[in-house]
């Protein structure tokens, strides 16, 4: 089965050694996405401020593979601090409605860097 790397167009670029986003078949796995800029920049920002970030660059990965977040069927999140759990479920209501994908969330797992971090896999549906 042939892969298609998603690397082109209004995707955040890194420095670091992974695809944002690669479709096999008819799937497309977003590697995790944090709050960076266009260059793979971090970006500090309240809890909230990183984790909208993150989304809309999982978001504009997804829109450049030709789908919405709505195709989701699988959604991993990564929460750095257990208060910021309920801000976290609001926002994530802003961006996956029902029937909700399937998800995932671990807390504490981030170290200092990010405050959160969020990776997925989309049913493209072909």
């Amino acid at each position: 089965m042939k892969t298609k790397h998603v690397v082109t167009g209004p995707v955040p670029q890194s420095h670091l050694p992974f695809s944002p986003g690669i479709v096999s078949g008819e799937y497309l796995f977003v590697s995790g996405q944090a709050s960076v800029d266009d260059q793979g920049q971090i970006v500090d920002d309240t809890f909230e401020g990183e984790c909208r970030r993150s989304f809309d660059n999982l978001k504009r990965i997804v829109e450049a593979a030709g789908a919405t977040l709505d195709d989701a069927v699988q959604v991993r999140n990564y929460v750095g601090r257990q208060q910021d759990l309920a801000s976290f479920n609001a926002i994530y209501r802003e961006y996956f409605r029902e029937p909700f994908p399937a998800r995932t969330t671990l807390i504490g797992c981030l170290g200092d860097l990010l405050k959160f971090e969020v990776d997925a896999v989309i049913h493209l549906g072909k």
